[in-house]
């Protein structure tokens, strides 16, 4: 369905044709008519199916109305998310979309001063994006006032429930009009999810786009199965013998990721971290340069990965197996997008095998196992594969390291560096 064919303005219209889109996405089919009628909406989909736009043009939309009720310019509508960089990409398509219109909108967050913030607050404003926290500061700080919201939106709202954030998410909800439009969406319909919207939302549309907790159907998903101790060595082997570009790289911890990007470097892969403790702009700075190329490989944590924004992303890997496997169809949701191909490869070592069983029975499928020549993980760590490793023409076997200690070299290999048993460096060397 096109976009002409959903009741949106002449002014919306002519900002998405601005961006080169003609068809919507099926959220996009499902959720506008609704909230253009102003009905509270429940919705699920699977990140990468245009659910940002699914409600920001509709919003725009019915805000593009003056309300004779409001006599000033505190904000009409709220759209809450559970990160930074998730506010950002939220207020950077209420821009992009809403650029013919009369509206304002300010996004707030914390790890920046709140002062400009404030300023921003003070010359009024239509829309608020904003994550709990920094929005829980301005309400202490009484430089904002949510009494006049007509539509509020929940984004990532599973998201909010794993970080912690229902309380917060309480404390907001009692500053807001009991009149109002919400807005609930989600990558999964759990029952904690489904018991809070009980509590938010009148009488709701449910979509549901993709089946539930399902990976997205492009993604080319693999396991290798290794040992702990060398999973850093087989992931600098893979990315430097295939040359992959923009692969985005998961980890449980702050800490782990951290190491595993000083240890990717002196691989000679530019390589850099990004997770709760770095910098909102340490954070933008590291995206940016991975989106241009500057930078080869991303390291991140589950909370700083949510609401990356990357078109055409090629590779994810987990590093390591998330707790939750729900998130494993988070992470993986990050290629794969908008109809693109991709590829997810998680190295798994024997300590994770009930992590793993516990993602195959959240997919309900068994996932394609492999072991690569020269990587095989020793017998007591082995799991059951289905298929064997066996030597490749086009993939030399690569030697196995007896030196377990990190290279320092700066140049940029093809292959990881390795160590023979006198402690002179080596390199593979591509046929």
């Amino acid at each position: 369905m096109k976009f002409e064919n959903l009741g949106l303005s002449p002014e919306l219209l002519r900002a998405v044709a601005d961006e080169n889109y003609t068809v919507a996405t099926p959220i996009q089919q499902q959720a506008i008519p609704p909230v253009l009628a102003g009905e509270d909406v429940f919705a699920s989909a699977q990140t990468g199916t245009g659910k940002t736009a699914g409600f920001t043009l509709p919003l725009l939309q019915r805000l593009s109305t003056p309300n004779p009720k409001q006599g000033s310019r505190s904000p009409r509508a709220l759209i809450l998310t559970p990160t930074r960089e998730l506010a950002v990409q939220v207020s950077d398509s209420v821009n992009t979309y809403g650029k013919y219109l009369p509206l304002k909108s300010t996004v707030i967050y914390g790890g920046v001063g709140i002062n400009r913030q404030i300023q921003a607050l003070k010359k009024g404003t239509d829309i608020v994006v904003a994550t709990p926290g920094r929005l829980i500061d301005h309400m202490s700080q009484k430089t904002i006032d949510l009494s006049r919201v007509e539509v509020f939106v929940l984004d990532e709202c599973d998201r909010m429930l794993d970080m912690g954030f229902i309380r917060d998410i309480r404390r907001i909800l009692a500053k807001l009009p009991e009149s109002k439009q919400t807005l609930m969406f989600s990558a999964t319909f759990s029952k904690e999810i489904r018991k809070l919207a009980s509590t938010l939302l009148e009488n709701p549309v449910q979509i549901e786009v993709a089946a539930r907790n399902t990976a997205a159907e492009q993604v080319e998903q693999m396991v290798h199965l290794v040992d702990r101790d060398r999973k850093r060595e087989l992931l600098s082997y893979l990315i430097g013998f295939q040359n992959w570009r923009q692969v985005l790289v998961f980890t449980r911890t702050k800490h782990g990721a951290n190491r595993l990007a000083k240890q990717l470097d002196q691989d000679g892969l530019k390589t850099s971290a990004i997770h709760g403790n770095k910098t909102q702009a340490a954070r933008a700075r590291a995206l940016k340069e991975f989106k241009q190329g500057k930078i080869q490989v991303l390291v991140a944590t589950d909370v700083a990965s949510r609401g990356l924004d990357i078109e055409e992303l090629p590779y994810v890997v987990n590093f390591e197996l998330p707790n939750v496997p729900e998130d494993y169809v988070h992470r993986i949701g990050r290629t794969g997008r908008a109809g693109n191909e991709g590829l997810a490869i998680s190295l798994v070592s024997h300590e994770e095998s009930p992590l793993l069983q516990d993602i195959e029975k959240l997919l309900k499928r068994k996932l394609t196992k492999s072991v690569l020549p020269g990587y095989e993980p020793t017998a007591a760590n082995r799991l059951e594969t289905e298929s064997k490793p066996r030597p490749s023409r086009s993939n030399p076997k690569p030697r196995r390291s007896r030196n377990k200690g990190q290279t320092t070299s700066k140049a940029r290999p093809k292959l990881a560096p390795k160590s023979d048993a006198s402690g002179n460096r080596k390199r593979h060397q591509s046929r």
